[in-house]
């Protein structure tokens, strides 16, 4: 377990780095937006696109992995919506505490710390379990915003999470390099040199700029981002897991995978969807900062129980 740990402390140690840099203002808010820029359209765009187009969709889709991480996805963000419901609040404040409390920052800080961590053979699960968050949930979260403000216009609201699909760097690059692999297209050695430093970029700069966003997020509704992170850092890969290992048995390298992704902290992408539709960005904020703060110890407890418990 301490041994995971201290695998885990140069990660969180990027994301304190870049907490310090954005607390003292060294590094200022538009810097961190720009930096997020490049790893999101950029560094992360073009290692997914090389992780892809290395792998086949065989290597990347598991029926039983999906359904386990849609149904205990789903399962968690049942209960955030209820809960919210059961609080007085409208469907778009609940679709938003539901988002945190079911998806992760897969994206950001999975990809790169998971692939260390767990080995390369991690990236297809990891892949699934993004592109799930991408296309099911975050057009879930779409529709029931809109829908519930707009209480109708259907055509309008798949418009909007057509184009939000398409102009999603992650979504994008995973698809060309899937493309590149399905006709079996070899990249040339200087591309594949040109991706790989590129994508190089996305462990460090993603991690710090998830640090620097962290130093302008509040602590408001103090006691709403508890629950919240309680759901996304405990319930959340303690449904997978019932899933992967009791209820549907899968590989249980890949159950790994899934349960240690399950336990990353609230994604960023949350934020930006509740301040682009003005819904709730302050508990949305504080839920983040929370949840980040806790996962410096849980991630690394469940990985680390985790490996233990599939003898890796």
């Amino acid at each position: 377990m301490l041994e995971v740990f201290l695998k885990t402390v140069p990660f969180f140690g990027l994301i304190g780095l870049g907490y310090g840099a954005g607390r003292t203002h060294f590094f200022p808010p538009e810097a961190t937006a720009y930096l997020t820029k490049f790893v999101f359209y950029f560094a992360l765009s073009a290692m997914l696109f090389r992780f892809a187009s290395s792998l086949s969709i065989s290597e990347i889709f598991d029926p039983r992995l999906a359904l386990v991480y849609l149904c205990a996805t789903a399962l968690t963000y049942g209960i955030a919506m209820t809960v919210a419901f059961l609080r007085g609040l409208d469907t778009p404040t609940a679709a938003i505490e539901a988002q945190c409390a079911g998806i992760g920052n897969t994206g950001f800080l999975g990809v790169p710390m998971l692939t260390v961590l767990l080995g390369q053979a991690a990236v297809g699960p990891i892949m699934l379990l993004l592109s799930i968050d991408l296309i099911v949930f975050s057009s879930a979260l779409v529709i029931l915003v809109v829908g519930g403000r707009q209480g109708g216009g259907m055509l309008q609201i798949l418009k909007t999470v057509g184009l939000g699909l398409v102009k999603n760097p992650m979504i994008v690059a995973m698809g060309l390099g899937l493309t590149v692999s399905a006709v079996q297209v070899h990249l040339p050695e200087v591309l594949d040199e040109f991706l790989l430093l590129l994508g190089a970029a996305a462990t460090p700069g993603a991690l710090f700029a998830i640090g620097a966003s962290l130093a302008s997020k509040s602590a408001e509704r103090l006691e709403i981002a508890v629950w919240l992170s309680f759901c996304k850092l405990v319930l959340h890969p303690g449904f997978v897991f019932l899933g992967a290992f009791l209820i549907f048995p899968t590989d249980p390298y890949k159950g790994l995978v899934a349960v240690s992704a399950a336990a990353l902290p609230v994604a960023g992408n949350v934020y930006i969807l509740a301040s682009h539709y003005g819904v709730a960005p302050q508990r949305v904020s504080a839920s983040i900062l929370i949840s980040t703060t806790a996962s410096i110890v849980t991630v690394s407890l469940v990985i680390g129980w985790m490996t233990q418990l599939v003898g890796l």
